[in-house]
């Protein structure tokens, strides 16, 4: 799925904060929206792997929540909310396509790396790939709650999220043919640049 569904998924998982604890709202927010990006930062590595730990994320956030609960202050529902987002974004990452370069043909078996099974959990292909049509019509229900219940700078990053999220979905297949036709036209000196495992699937 797209960071951007990942995002607005975590911060639908901070709403209810508004309700209970108005006081911790903002923090919850920033927290959840950021716990739903983070993993994703882990794609000049290893994609899906070096950041995304789907079980210990779960524990993590189990144990944060009860902190949370016990002792609210903005540290404990903020980390819990950033815990409980990543490990979503961690988990849901199983039920969308693999990590081949063109997953819309359904050829690969890697979703997510789970570091607690030492194993990579296979595609459920839910949503078929990330940028996928259902994938921006998930980014545009799930920020419909945030809309709604936030407005300033939150609200603000909706809709930026919004935007780049359907935009991104209108490219993501002709992305790859367009990436493939740069690189055919770099010079050498520019393409001992790029990581090598890049170029692999791009040539």
């Amino acid at each position: 799925m797209m960071v951007t569904t990942h995002a607005l998924a975590g911060l639908l998982l901070a709403v209810p904060v508004a309700f209970v604890a108005p006081e911790f709202a903002v923090v919850a927010a920033v927290a959840g929206f950021s716990g739903g990006v983070f993993p994703d930062l882990d794609m000049p590595g290893q994609h899906r792997r070096t950041l995304h730990f789907p079980v210990y994320y779960s524990l993590a956030a189990a144990v944060a929540g009860a902190v949370a609960l016990a002792l609210p202050s903005g540290w404990t529902v903020g980390a819990a909310l950033f815990l409980a987002a990543a490990a979503l974004h961690a988990v849901s990452d199983a039920a969308g396509g693999g990590l081949e370069l063109r997953p819309w043909e359904a050829t690969g078996e890697r979703a997510v790396y789970s570091h607690y099974h030492g194993r990579w959990w296979r595609p459920r292909r839910w949503i078929r790939y990330d940028g996928a049509p259902e994938d921006a019509v998930a980014t545009l229900a799930l920020a419909v709650p945030g809309v709604l219940v936030y407005d300033g700078h939150v609200e603000t990053a909706v809709l930026g999220a919004v935007a780049v999220g359907v935009g991104y979905a209108a490219v993501r297949r002709p992305m790859i043919d367009w990436a493939e036709q740069a690189v055919d036209r770099l010079p050498p000196a520019l393409l001992d640049r790029i990581p090598g495992s890049l170029l692999t699937d791009l040539r």
